[in-house]
This record gives structure tokens, sequence and C-alpha cells, in this order.
């Protein structure tokens, strides 16, 4: 008759998962007291967040007419910006695959220099590409092509080094080259999921190029900025409701791509 193997007195009582979780909350109180957070000044100043509520309960409509060009433009700067992000992530992803580039040298270097991309917060690439090709649209379509850069890379290559390596085994016994294994074998098995990263990317950027205009780089954070510094509440009320629907749609419709692509 088979026994039921015994538990060791860690695992009975669970002081291994208890003492992570104990660990956890030190770690939590003890970030809480260095940082200097006060939770009571927030609760207690809470009233004024519910006073800019109220101003912005009444939006102006009229200011709909406005927004509707910048929103736009916003769209195009995500989707410009992500394709082309894309388009460069896609080979430095194939380099720094583990099962596809056995060199540590050449692999460690592009991964190297991905995590300097990913360093860079999106905010100082928007600051310097304002001073490279001045105020407007363009330098916010360069900043999200580098951002989209390179988080892409890192999800394609990560993707990459889960395949299955039956079909690249299978080509390499009949000499298959390294473009006709990646083409063959490679591409067909990571190509939904380069797709649905893609689109999640291009949903980061519609919301993150709201926040670029700030520092001139176009789109509607340009005006967000304007009304927001003119305590115009009721126009901010419009471009963040516009904000929300841009972003519910294209969620939707991502979803229903992923849907049919997974």
């Amino acid at each position: 008759m088979n026994q039921v193997p015994e538990r060791t007195f860690m695992q009975k009582y669970h002081l291994k998962g208890i003492g992570w979780t104990i660990i956890f909350i030190l770690l939590l109180f003890l970030s809480s007291v260095m940082t200097e957070v006060n939770w009571g000044g927030f609760f207690s100043n809470l009233g004024q967040f519910f006073a800019l509520l109220g101003r912005m309960a009444n939006p102006d409509w009229q200011y709909t007419n406005i927004v509707v060009q910048p929103i736009i433009e916003t769209i195009q700067m995500a989707l410009l910006g992500t394709t082309l992000g894309t388009l460069v992530a896609v080979p430095f992803a194939f380099l720094a695959a583990r099962n596809l580039v056995k060199s540590p040298l050449v692999r460690g270097g592009i991964r190297f220099f991905l995590n300097l991309v990913r360093t860079l917060p999106d905010l100082l690439l928007a600051a310097l590409f304002v001073a490279i090709v001045g105020i407007g649209p363009t330098a916010g379509v360069w900043t999200l092509a580098v951002f989209s850069f390179g988080m892409i890379s890192k999800l394609f290559y990560e993707t990459v080094e889960t395949i299955d390596s039956g079909p690249i085994e299978a080509l390499q016994a009949a000499g298959a080259n390294r473009v006709q294994i990646i083409a063959f074998a490679v591409v067909p098995q990571v190509v939904n999921n380069f797709v649905s990263y893609f689109l999640y990317t291009f949903e980061i950027n519609v919301r993150a190029s709201t926040v670029l205009g700030y520092l001139g780089a176009g789109g509607i954070g340009v005006f967000l900025q304007r009304s927001l510094s003119s305590f115009r509440y009721d126009q901010t009320a419009v471009i963040i409701i516009a904000i929300l629907l841009v972003v519910v749609v294209i969620d939707g419709l991502s979803n229903i791509l992923r849907e049919k692509l997974l």
C-alpha cells in the first residue's frame, strides 16, 4: 500500500510562506518609513480631490471640436512610433534570443544595449527629441519609437526563447541556413504573440503620448497642459473623456484582434 510521504515541520506549518510574507510586510513598512509617506495627510486632504472633481463635473462641451484634431494626432503619433519601434526591434530580438545566438558575447552586447534603451525614461527621451527636432509631433513619434523599441525587443526575444526547438533542429539537420530557420521554424511560432505585443504597446503609447505633450512633443497632451495651467477644469474634463473613449475603443479592438489571432 502506498504511504503518504511525511511532511517536514516547515511544510506542515507553512513556515516558509509565512516567513516570506513577514519579510514582504517588513519591507513595505521600512519603505514607507524611509520614504516618509504621510498616509494621514492623504486622507485628511481627500476633500480637495472631491472639490476638484466637482469643478470638472460640468464639462465645456463646446471644447469638443477643438480636441478632435489633437486626439487624432495622438493616435497617429502612437501608431507611427509603435510601428517604427517594432520594425527595428524584430531583428534585435532574434539576435538577443539564447536559442538562436549561441555566442554569449554577441547576445550579451545586444541585451546590454536593450537594457540601456529601456533605462531612458520616456520624458527624458521627449526632452531630447524636442531639443533635436523642435516642438511638435515629430519629437513625440521618435520618442514613442525608441520607447517601443526597448519594450518590444525584450518581449519579443523572451517569446522566441520559449518556442519549440523541434522545428529548428529539423531544419538544421536538413542543412537550412540561419535565415531559413528563422523564416520557417521561428516566425510561424511567434507571429501571433508578436502581433499581440504590438497591439499592447500601441495601447500604452496612446496613453503615454498624452503625457509627452507637457514637453511640447505634440498630441492632446499640449491641450491638457494648457487647460490645467489656466485652471479650466471644465475643458480638462472634456479632454479626459475624449482620451477615455479612445483608450476604450482601442482596447476593445485590440482584444478582438488578439482573440482572432490567438
